[in-house]
């Protein structure tokens, strides 16, 4: 019983939608309808600009980290990172919005900060190193995902490996149309880098 209600908190914190909070409490905008019309980040930064979307970035960061957490919290053995997965899995299918959230990138940053520190620093700087040479903050994204998984066979976790490999197939599967618009050169770089 523990276990679902963990779930259950955690995905109901995942749904959190901060860029349409973010953007209709402050901005008078609700930023589905412009841009790619994506909840996320990114849209966030690219309909509301640069304030706006570092604050959506570290509340939906914080989204993930908090989570894992919870075992702590309800005092059972259980690995933040599933727990996590359960936030990833609200903010990109958060069940107020009618299953249609972000693209997993910043919470899923958040459940590897809370669970593995080292981890996170390294598929941080690799972000920043694939979006400073390209340009592609969706390209950088997907790249970042697969070092996750890469990377986290060095722990040896099993756990964190196989969760690792889901938030990689999730971040590419919610980038399908950003790679076609990358294949074909029609995908929007960021100038600000």
């Amino acid at each position: 019983m523990t276990m679902v209600l963990m779930f259950l908190l955690a995905y109901l914190i995942g749904c959190f939608p901060s860029g349409l909070i973010i953007g209709k409490v402050f901005y008078n905008k609700d930023i589905r309808q412009s841009g790619s019309g994506n909840l996320g980040t990114t849209n966030t930064f690219r309909v509301l600009g640069k304030k706006a979307g570092i604050i959506v970035m570290i509340l939906d960061i914080f989204k993930g980290f908090i989570v894992v957490f919870l075992p702590l919290l309800f005092n059972h053995e259980v690995h933040g990172v599933i727990i996590g997965l359960f936030a990833i899995l609200g903010h990109v299918y958060p069940v107020f919005l009618k299953f249609r959230g972000g693209k997993a990138v910043a919470t899923s940053a958040g459940v590897i900060m809370g669970v593995n520190p080292i981890l996170f620093v390294a598929v941080t700087i690799t972000f920043i190193i694939v979006l400073y040479l390209f340009k592609f903050v969706s390209l950088a994204s997907i790249i970042a995902s697969i070092v996750n998984f890469i990377l986290s066979i060095v722990f040896m976790d099993w756990i964190l490996i196989v969760i690792a490999f889901v938030i990689m197939l999730i971040v590419i599967i919610r980038h399908r149309s950003n790679i076609k618009r990358i294949i074909n050169k029609e995908e929007p770089k960021i100038t600000w880098m």
